[in-house]
């Protein structure tokens, strides 16, 4: 089974002369799908960005850390892991090399609160689960790995 996603991007970085230079235009990009309020997204600051908007190195983490989440979710219904709470702080790392580059590595640092210690070996082994059934991670040609911390409360 196929599913489509679309969305809408315009670039709002022409300052009167278009690209004329490389320090002639903004790198700011307004992101619009039907339904959603607008994202204001740019380059990162050291690509003469605008620090202030998402851009799209935060925005592949962000993917890749709600994509694990909702999957850790559904697999920890699957096992009968009651979940009642879940933070995440994942961290990239991106190589430059010349004008291009790649991401190396994502660590995503889940931190899950469940409500039954004599669970607490299983939520944490879920992430493996979770990690394989992420269709963001299965589409990078990186490792994305997990450093989780599972809390009872």
């Amino acid at each position: 089974m196929e599913h489509h996603y679309r969305l809408d991007l315009t670039w709002q970085g022409n300052r009167g002369s278009g690209t004329s230079g490389y320090r002639d235009y903004g790198r700011d990009v307004l992101v619009r799908a039907d339904g959603k309020p607008d994202l204001a997204g740019s380059a990162d600051v050291p690509f003469r960005g605008d620090g202030s908007r998402w851009n799209p190195e935060e925005l592949l983490l962000a993917a890749l850390g709600q994509c694990h989440l909702l999957s850790y979710l559904h697999s920890a219904v699957q096992h009968g892991i009651v979940v009642t709470g879940y933070a995440d702080a994942p961290v990239g790392t991106m190589e430059q090399v010349g004008q291009g580059g790649r991401f190396t590595s994502v660590v995503l640092h889940p931190q899950v609160t469940i409500t039954d210690p004599d669970q607490v070996a299983l939520a944490r082994e879920i992430h493996r689960e979770a990690s394989a059934n992420c269709f963001i991670a299965a589409s990078v040609s990186f490792p994305v790995t997990h450093e989780p911390v599972v809390l009872v409360g």
